[in-house]
């Protein structure tokens, strides 16, 4: 049953959501709402407020990003428990359930092929040990690192990027640290606004409550995000940076086509935001020109060899706009003052040496032929996809919800993600399924879960909650 609950914004100063933020703030801590109390929906409140849903949807965001609020799918919103720690709640990766061969089939987080990674590393490690003339005892500095600047711009160069050159790579530990590093260049004042896909990577959410930033997420429709949506965000808002996958969005792989891709730099333009390009699930070489190509004064290109290489190396770079790369690389500096020298000079020797450019071609032509298997399977049924993609996207016939459908799958044994862990609080999901290629998987157990799947999908439910 929903708490009554009235409070008077006319007491506090500022912007109504921010009132209304702190009343609930102050209300949680001194006890007039209790744990685990339900509030009112989003439309009640704001009925009773007289004020919009949408700034009463923006308070609840912010007080469940401060850890005052949990918001359960299907139910509603509700009091913390337990009074929010300081800094993040929740781990970004757990262990995947089942192994290789047996128990749960887990097609959640995606995981490249074996194509003898762990074996070229080890060679690699021994390659640089064996090298007396390095001297690991002091910081990595930016002249320490430009060799390897420089080697990560040649593998680099296989996109269309535009004008770069060393002087413009950042390097980073993983993709993810590029984000935050990224936002923490960028992002200025109190409350900066941070743009992204209203479905989409949660690790750009993660970096900008990290950097103490609103998110706003915006529309999308087959080729991405919206350009409509995301101008009249521009002009109610006043973001400072744009976060976006226009090559591969993740989750549902959709591709963003040229003349779609000059609307968004135009708008990006004109109410001057930055933009975060994240190219780290592109498989393939691209057709078309890449966000940074198009605005190199203003786009920070994103890579990471977690989804061509390997994940455990927490390897990443970030292709700086024209004349900002210094400004990228002392945040990361800053942040963490460099990479390990141990990792450096091993991905430096696995660049130079061609090593990772074979095994980038291995991986790739192994995923792709998982891709395709997937696709066979499951491509009568509406599954989207890219050749390479490290994930499919499952619209859901008439019948299912993702929730069941997920249920229904995981007592089959395969386990997949429903759309809408990948929105943000009280943001809208689709009936769908995000399947990601598991590559350790003998192809016997890939063949056994899209089996499971299509059963599902070939005879619908229709099971509707009461």
């Amino acid at each position: 049953m929903h708490t009554k609950w009235r409070p008077d914004l006319a007491q506090y100063e500022g912007p109504k959501y921010l009132a209304l933020t702190r009343a609930l703030r102050e209300a949680i801590r001194d006890g007039h709402l209790p744990p685990d109390a339900q509030l009112p929906t989003v439309r009640d409140l704001a009925w009773d407020l007289k004020i919009t849903p949408g700034t009463v949807a923006r308070a609840y965001h912010l007080a469940t990003q401060e850890g005052l609020l949990s918001a359960v799918v299907g139910r509603g919103t509700f009091v913390a428990a337990a009074m929010p720690r300081l800094g993040p709640q929740k781990a970004l990766y757990t262990k995947r359930e089942g192994s290789a061969t047996s128990g749960p089939i887990d097609l959640r987080p995606p995981l490249l092929p074996d194509v003898g990674q762990s074996q070229a590393f080890a060679a690699a490690m021994q390659a640089v040990a064996a090298n007396r003339a390095l001297d690991w005892l002091d910081y990595a500095t930016q002249v320490s690192e430009a060799p390897l600047r420089t080697a990560v711009a040649d593998w680099a160069a296989e996109r269309d990027l535009g004008p770069y050159g060393p002087e413009e790579i950042a390097l980073t530990n993983g993709g993810q640290n590029a984000l935050l590093a990224v936002m923490l260049c960028c992002l200025r004042g109190e409350r900066p606004v941070v743009l992204v896909e209203e479905l989409g990577y949660a690790g750009f959410r993660y970096a900008a409550r990290l950097a103490r930033a609103d998110v706003v997420p915006i529309e999308l429709d087959d080729e991405g995000m919206v350009p409509e949506a995301l101008e009249a965000a521009c002009k109610r808002h006043g973001p400072q940076l744009l976060c976006l996958t226009p090559e591969a969005q993740n989750p549902t792989t959709a591709r963003m086509g040229p003349e779609r891709r000059e609307k968004i730099i135009a708008i990006a333009r004109a109410y001057d935001l930055q933009i975060i390009e994240d190219g780290c699930y592109v498989a393939n070489r691209l057709n078309v020109a890449t966000l940074r190509a198009l605005a190199p004064e203003r786009v920070w290109y994103v890579g990471s060899f977690s989804k061509s290489l390997s994940a455990a190396l927490r390897f990443g770079y970030v292709v700086c706009p024209t004349g900002m790369g210094e400004a990228g690389r002392l945040t990361v500096q800053h942040s963490c003052f460099a990479l390990a020298m141990p990792i450096s000079e091993m991905v430096l020797h696995l660049l130079q040496s061609g090593e990772a450019a074979r095994l980038r071609g291995l991986v790739q032509r192994e995923t792709e032929a998982r891709v395709l298997r997937l696709a066979q399977h499951l491509g009568p049924f509406g599954l989207q996809w890219q050749p390479g993609l490290l994930i499919t996207w499952l619209p859901l016939p008439s019948g299912w919800r993702a929730s069941n459908f997920t249920r229904e799958a995981a007592a089959g044994g395969v386990l997949v993600r429903p759309a809408d862990e990948f929105a943000l609080v009280h943001g809208r999901a689709p009936n769908a399924v995000r399947i990601a290629i598991a590559g350790h998987l003998p192809l016997e157990r890939l063949d056994q879960a899209c089996a499971v799947l299509a059963g599902l999908l070939a005879r619908p439910s229709f099971e509707v909650a009461v």
